[in-house]
């Protein structure tokens, strides 16, 4: 085999700097404290489960393996007129972490801010697509017969409500019509969500979602992000399977992806799991989920996601005019809970606030996990694209 100094070579980078160091906490040591401003940010993303109650979701039995690349491959990418390296990414983005994998190997793996490989990465909206992959398993399982069954045939409390009455396919594609403000201001219907479910202010389960229940127009006829909609199918998903949708996903995604760390998954009063958000784990088992993606739901021969429900998941219907473009700084169209990247190629997405994402080709089974401490909540990431688009460029002709 290779000699140890040649293994090494590429081991994770470690940097307790990064971009703006000192407005993220650096003297303070990046403090971890429940306190929603930039300080604090480092500290807080990367010990989630410390401050908010979560269920552990154990690591597999024995890990899948994860190769490395000789050497950190020279990457370039163009920006603003610019081309740019690697390097220059991270001096000028708040990433905590960064991987870059194909097929089965890590090529690039980096951390800024003092942060590790130990450290579990919150994934906030990551969550939502995981959440929709679960309930392709379930309508696999039977446990749900289809998607245009409306969500209240499996939650009878909310069988009377305009939630209960929309299917899992309108609140899988967020375009059930109902009014829900999601602008992250700090004072809108999603930081109401937020104190419902993550901080436990209330009895969670069904009681975190009935306050939303004002019909706004059609269901299925227009894009409208909403948290809520994921924490709907959450329920759903805790009714069908009898079980925390925290096991359910252990069985069925954690232990057969081989996660090298334990996960965890923050929960409500009730102990149900704010699905729309809030999984904690390190940047490699992302890298593994991802690359599970990547390769259309299968790990080595068994397939573990049904590959026609990663394929739904991932395109957009022809006659979906409505989630063609739903994010206009992008260019995202949008699936089952994912981003969908426009143009022929199908590439897709699980975006999270702040930064926080992992990108995927099936093409090339190459990923990005890109874990951040932006200050704004929905930057759209325009440079984290740009070096995606480079690194597809470079590594993104299928594996021989």
């Amino acid at each position: 085999g290779p000699s140890q100094a040649q293994s090494l070579a590429n081991a994770p980078r470690f940097s307790s700097g990064g971009p703006d160091a000192e407005r993220y906490g650096a003297n303070e040591g990046y403090p971890v404290k429940a306190i929603n401003r930039l300080p604090f940010f480092v500290g807080v993303f990367s010990h989630n489960d410390q401050l908010l109650d979560g269920r552990t979701i154990r690591r597999a039995a024995s890990p899948s393996r994860l190769l490395r690349a000789p050497a950190e491959p020279a990457l370039r990418y163009e920006y603003q007129g610019e081309t740019r390296s690697l390097d220059d990414y991270l001096a000028r983005n708040p990433a905590t972490g960064l991987l870059i994998a194909r097929g089965d190997t890590i090529l690039v793996e980096r951390y800024q801010y003092a942060r590790t490989d130990r450290h579990r990465f919150a994934s906030f909206s990551m969550a939502k697509t995981v959440t929709a992959m679960l309930v392709g398993l379930a309508i696999a399982e039977n446990l749900v017969r289809s998607v245009d069954d409306p969500a209240g045939s499996y939650v009878p409390a909310l069988a009377d409500t305009e939630y209960g009455r929309t299917s899992l396919r309108h609140l899988l594609q967020m375009s059930s019509g109902v009014r829900f403000r999601e602008n992250y201001s700090g004072q809108d219907d999603a930081a109401r969500l937020f104190a419902a479910t993550a901080l436990q202010d209330g009895p969670g389960g069904v009681e975190a979602v009935k306050p939303y229940n004002e019909r706004a127009r059609w269901s299925g006829a227009v894009f409208s992000y909403a948290s809520v909609e994921t924490q709907v199918l959450g329920l759903v998903l805790r009714s069908v399977v009898g079980r925390p949708v925290a096991e359910y996903f252990r069985d069925r995604i954690w232990e057969p992806i081989g996660a090298e760390a334990d996960a965890t998954w923050i929960v409500d009063a009730s102990g149900q799991e704010a699905t729309y958000c809030c999984l904690n784990a390190v940047l490699r088992d992302y890298a593994r989920l991802g690359l599970l993606l990547a390769h259309d739901g299968r790990v080595g021969d068994r397939q573990i996601i049904p590959k026609e429900w990663l394929y739904a998941a991932t395109t957009i219907a022809p006659n979906d005019w409505h989630l063609k473009r739903v994010w206009d700084r992008t260019g995202f169209g949008y699936g089952y809970q994912t981003w969908i990247f426009p143009g022929e190629r199908r590439m897709f997405a699980l975006i999270g606030s702040h930064g926080q994402a992992i990108y995927v080709d099936p093409a090339s089974r190459l990923v990005i996990v890109h874990t951040a401490v932006r200050q704004d909540a929905a930057d759209p990431n325009e440079e984290t694209v740009a070096l995606w688009r480079g690194v597809v460029d470079e590594f993104g002709r299928p594996p021989q």
